[in-house]
């Protein structure tokens, strides 16, 4: 029974020591392409594992070489064999007081890989987080009106556009979609400045016109030449029965009303062309199921080659089935535009949809 144990004892620690000799010779390798005086921490990592490894490769084999040789050696032979083994403990004992200092090196590389995780994941929020303050998922629910929304990102990892939908007073409902030239994170950072600006302004002013000056006066005060915002204000008056809109440079939206679909086109120049620029505001009557339609220039210019997909297709959007749902007419309209365009629109697309119930 014992020659039979010490053979299979031996077999087994041969294959451990080969596998471990055979790490060892790809940890000395990797040992020889890092620079100790540039990369001190990696050098002192390596090395320790190479030792490591090649300490458990020499006490396998020292251990199958002592169980073959107790197999045909009878006496104090085998156990002085077996007695090498004291040889890797020792040097492992040895090599126990860098332990410590290896484990600390370890442990700081592993904090400073979570610390640049998180430093990314962070990274990775920012513009969704930015998003959902310039274009946010959820609207709350309005007395009298069915809102719908649709916001899709284009190529650029911060977005220019914006949309807002809330009670300038508790017989007027407002709704503004923007767009700020360009991408990136100062044209998200005009963006929220314009919005939350703007809802200050429309609680001030009943007419949206006035309310467009004051914005355009202040963000224009700030100096940036190279800016500047496309916008639409909408302003639901409840008790008047009203709607009254005005428009900087905004591409046309559109106003279904007497089984109709009609334009509502610009009232005055972009924002932050001119401090000075003047606007003014139209007011139509408001009916039981009347809906507006409004969008940012993603979506009328989204490209099939040299095609434009175009106001018209927006506006026969809404003149097809007047009766549709403004959540469902938003997402059919990004989906004609994505299917125009053979994949996603490559700029951002924010739509907005009201409809008086």
């Amino acid at each position: 029974m014992r020659t039979p144990v010490l053979i299979l004892l031996g077999i087994v620690c041969l294959a451990a020591a080969l596998g471990w000799a055979r790490s060892a010779r790809h940890r000395y390798r990797l040992v020889g392409r890092i620079d100790p005086d540039t990369a001190p921490d990696a050098y002192t990592l390596a090395w320790s594992t190479f030792r490591k490894e090649f300490h458990s490769a020499s006490l396998y084999g020292l251990l199958a070489l002592a169980s073959f040789v107790n197999v045909g050696v009878e006496g104090s032979g085998g156990a002085i064999v077996f007695s090498l083994v004291a040889i890797p403990a020792l040097v492992s004992t040895a090599w126990a007081r860098h332990a410590v200092r290896e484990a600390r090196i370890a442990r700081q590389g592993i904090d400073i890989e979570r610390r640049a995780q998180e430093a990314l994941e962070q990274e990775d929020l920012a513009p969704k987080a930015w998003a959902g303050r310039l274009a946010p998922e959820e609207l709350p629910e309005f007395s009298g009106f069915e809102v719908g929304r649709v916001y899709q990102a284009g190529s650029g990892l911060m977005s220019g556009d914006f949309f807002d939908v809330f009670k300038a007073a508790p017989t007027r409902l407002a709704a503004v979609i923007g767009d700020v030239a360009g991408h990136g994170i100062e044209s998200s950072i005009t963006a929220f400045q314009a919005k939350y600006l703007l809802r200050t302004f429309l609680q001030q002013f009943r007419d949206p016109a006035q309310a467009l000056e004051e914005l355009n006066r202040q963000m224009s005060s700030v100096g940036r030449t190279e800016e500047f915002i496309s916008l639409v204000v909408m302003v639901f008056d409840t008790e008047a029965a009203t709607m009254r809109y005005a428009s900087a440079g905004h591409p046309a939206s559109f106003l279904w009303h007497e089984r109709e679909v009609r334009p509502l086109r610009s009232t005055g120049p972009l924002l932050m062309l001119d401090p000075n620029g003047s606007y003014f505001s139209r007011e139509v009557p408001l009916a039981l199921d009347d809906m507006a339609v409004m969008y940012t220039d993603g979506l009328a210019e989204a490209r099939n080659g040299d095609e434009l997909f175009g106001e018209e297709r927006i506006g026969d959007a809404v003149r097809r089935n007047p009766g549709i749902t403004p959540g469902v007419l938003c997402k059919q309209l990004l989906d004609s535009a994505n299917d125009f365009s053979l994949g996603a629109v490559e700029d951002d697309v924010a739509i907005l949809a009201i409809r008086k119930i």
